[in-house]
């Protein structure tokens, strides 16, 4: 694989602790990604993703696509030559988004207010 095919990623947890950085292939794909922030995440943290569904990765404030791959993604990483680009890791487990969607579907309905601006 070409040096310039690799980019070295490192990854914040919520904490502010890191994974890595580590050597990535370009070709390489953001589910890729978090699957092996899953594998390699300390054990010893409050809040352990079980499965990859249940991290989001976030790059120059934007939440990156499972399908997408490094390269696609590279105009949000920017031109760092030799740098280390790091991305912002949320775990959301699966079973606090159904609990918050039931929590919002159950919310009392209002009537609606309407203002005119004259």
């Amino acid at each position: 694989m070409p040096e310039e095919d690799l980019l070295e990623l490192r990854f914040r947890l919520y904490d502010g602790s890191d994974i890595g950085p580590i050597r990535y292939s370009s070709s390489s794909t953001i589910a890729m990604l978090k699957e092996r922030i899953v594998s390699e995440w300390p054990r010893d943290k409050q809040i352990i993703p079980k499965i990859a569904n249940d991290v989001k990765l976030i790059s120059a404030g934007k939440i990156l696509e499972n399908s997408r791959t490094i390269s696609q993604c590279k105009p949000t990483f920017g031109e760092l030559p030799g740098g280390i680009i790091t991305m912002h890791v949320v775990v959301q487990p699966s079973s606090a988004k159904s609990k918050t969607e039931k929590k919002v579907d159950e919310l009392p309905k209002k009537a609606a207010c309407y203002c005119s601006i004259l």
